[in-house]
């Protein structure tokens, strides 16, 4: 009997086909170190508005002085960058390795300034650094109920966070109604006109440039404004080369876990929240997922950078909506851009000049860009909901509750004003009411409901084989009436 081939004579071992190796998948694609850093600088460029407006209301609301001001920046785009590396880049169990941006701001800011001003800020640092420990200790427990969490529940909440986001873009543009300079004619315009540009490149411009829209408009959306004279470059001239964050700048840090308690009952929220921007961020750069899995490596890389902010004087960090609208408007889907984006603000965090340089951009400007941006990723959230039946009745009623009490604080500030400050907070949060109605609902209707209704067989059922002709007549009272049997 002839001895077999060897296994490299095999024709299919010299195949092609056999020796290629897989495709990458385009969210852990590298790119040249150009192109990767121009899109990062695009991130940047349009959540930078965020951490700079959120250290100057901590400055005004506190009355610090311009040097720790100035501090704040420093270390605020310092924890941007350092998150943005941990998610992206997801060392060991911390991060997703999604093209995530982390920063300040939003509902974590109110509550640390709360704090701050009824406890002090020492107070309000050891709520930051209590929080952040919080987080690890209940992650297992909030794992487990990732179950529950289907397309449905997602897609509401995703809808929610947009139209919350797109909201702020907008105050971004006119101002808060009654105070002063609300819905000024000039800053309307330059909103209007950064949209405008924006939709202009998407539509001129093809490839790279295209992709590029969302920063190009930001750019002639400030040049637009510096020509109506409404740039204030003084804040950008003088100063020093380089501003170092100082450790600890309110002192040494004070526990206490009442005044604690308010942040602690939002990381609940935040948890729901980066369940969601996980989930959605997934979607857009279309990699599939275990929620089980990479969720917590989301929340792990939140609270690790929250972790390290609160010695900082930050407040919570949180990760970033506008990227992932950038991501599906751009198209641009690797991670390292992100990445790239997290080196950049970290080198913002040492470089004062560019700090202030970015700091002169208008905020009308940005909001017209963070308007865009942010109601792509209300788009998303329609997106999600479409792939969950909502051709159930029951599926639409849950999804319509859910995103009306979601939105009501929202539409309504204050609506809850009343209610006690640690009801409050949680009411207050329409991203987790919206989010824990729609969960809440889809248990009972889609979980509790079915075995509720089931009935057991009725006892005559039972004996499933048929019966003669003659002993179904001998007892006309049992089961359906002859007539239709026989029929």
């Amino acid at each position: 009997m002839p001895s077999p081939r060897p296994a490299s004579l095999h024709p299919e071992s010299t195949h092609p086909e056999s020796t290629r190796p897989e495709p990458i998948h385009p969210v852990d694609e590298s790119r040249p170190i150009g192109r990767i850093l121009l899109f990062g600088i695009q991130h940047v460029l349009v959540m930078a508005a965020t951490p700079i407006s959120a250290i100057f209301l901590m400055s005004a609301t506190l009355r610090l002085d311009p040097g720790l001001t100035v501090n704040l920046l420093s270390a605020a785009f310092l924890l941007s960058g350092i998150g943005s590396l941990i998610q992206s880049l997801g060392p060991w169990k911390f991060g997703p390795k999604l093209p995530f941006v982390m920063l300040p701001g939003g509902a974590p800011l109110i509550l640390f300034l709360a704090i701050a001003e009824q406890h002090g800020l020492p107070t309000a640092t050891g709520a930051v650094i209590i929080t952040a420990a919080f987080y690890f200790v209940v992650l297992p427990v909030f794992s487990r109920l990732l179950a529950f969490f289907p397309a449905l529940v997602i897609g509401t909440m995703i809808v929610i966070v947009g139209v919350n986001l797109v909201k702020v873009g907008a105050l971004l543009v006119t101002g808060r109604p009654g105070q002063p300079g609300f819905a000024d004619t000039t800053n309307l315009l330059l909103g209007l006109a950064t949209i405008g540009f924006t939709v202009a490149f998407y539509w001129l411009f093809t490839g790279m440039l295209r992709q590029l829209a969302v920063m190009l408009g930001l750019i002639a959306g400030t040049v637009l404004a510096f020509a109506l004279g409404a740039v204030d470059a003084g804040p950008a001239a003088g100063g020093g080369l380089l501003s170092m964050p100082q450790l600890l700048p309110f002192g040494s840090p004070q526990f206490n876990l009442l005044a604690a308690l308010p942040l602690m009952l939002y990381s609940l929220a935040s948890m729901a929240e980066a369940t969601g921007q996980t989930v959605i961020n997934a979607e857009a750069v279309g990699k599939e997922i275990d929620k089980r899995a990479d969720v917590p490596k989301t929340i792990r890389g939140d609270a690790l950078t929250s972790l390290f902010g609160g010695f900082f004087g930050l407040p919570l960090m949180v990760t970033s909506g506008e990227n992932i609208g950038i991501v599906r408007v751009t198209g641009v889907r690797s991670r390292y851009v992100t990445a790239a984006a997290g080196v950049v603000l970290i080198a913002i965090g040492f470089l004062a000049p560019i700090t202030r340089a970015i700091s002169i951009v208008p905020s009308a400007v940005v909001g017209g860009t963070a308007m865009v941006v942010f109601a792509v990723i209300t788009v998303l959230g329609v997106q999600m909901l479409g792939r969950a039946d909502l051709d159930r009745h029951t599926n639409t009623f849950i999804c319509a509750v859910a995103i009306a009490l979601g939105l009501l604080p929202i539409l309504i500030p204050g609506v809850y004003g009343g209610f006690p400050p640690g009801v409050r907070i949680l009411l207050e949060s329409g991203v987790a009411v919206g989010a824990f109605v729609a969960a809440v609902l889809n248990i009972l209707f889609h979980h509790v409901r079915p075995r509720l209704t089931r009935k057991p067989p009725p006892a005559a059922a039972v004996p499933a084989q048929p019966q003669p002709q003659a002993q179904g007549e001998a007892e006309p009272g049992a089961g359906e009436p002859a007539p239709a049997q026989h029929h």
